[in-house]
């Protein structure tokens, strides 16, 4: 992940399948589910993403 600090621009792979959270002007990637079915709950405090929680389900 390119990123331009002066621009506060950031350059990601559009062919990887991804989620990314922006908090203060940071890109941060989130940590993908493990193996099987997965979600990801991202909890927001004060206008911004402050946490997120990860899970899976195994078949």
């Amino acid at each position: 992940m390119a990123v331009n600090v002066e621009k506060m621009t950031a350059e990601i792979d559009l062919m990887e399948n991804a989620v990314y959270r922006v908090v203060d002007g940071r890109l941060i990637k989130v940590t993908t589910p493990g193996i099987g079915y997965g979600k990801q709950i991202i909890t927001w405090q004060a206008g911004k993403p402050s946490h997120c929680e990860i899970s899976f389900t195994e078949k």
